[in-house]
């Protein structure tokens, strides 16, 4: 069970667990991430909000998604 934070928006403190999944190795580059549909089991969110989680991570670099197979964890940005 989480303990929500209220000063921060669950979508946030989704994305901040999951991004902390790929830090840790949970989830290595190139793998799927939860669905919306598991998002919603796993954090028991309405499904905008394990949408919005999604989005933000492909927002953020973190993920990317192939129409119809999923999303899935970024590769870590080249040094320039």
């Amino acid at each position: 069970m989480i303990e929500w934070r209220p000063n921060a928006p669950k979508w946030e403190q989704v994305a901040d667990i999951l991004k902390g999944r790929i830090a840790d190795g949970t989830y290595p580059v190139d793998t799927p991430l939860p669905s919306e549909h598991l998002i919603v089991q796993e954090f028991d969110v309405a499904r905008g909000t394990a949408r919005k989680v999604l989005t933000r991570l492909r927002e953020q670099g973190v993920a990317y998604s192939v129409r119809g197979l999923g999303t899935f964890v970024s590769p870590p940005p080249a040094d320039e």
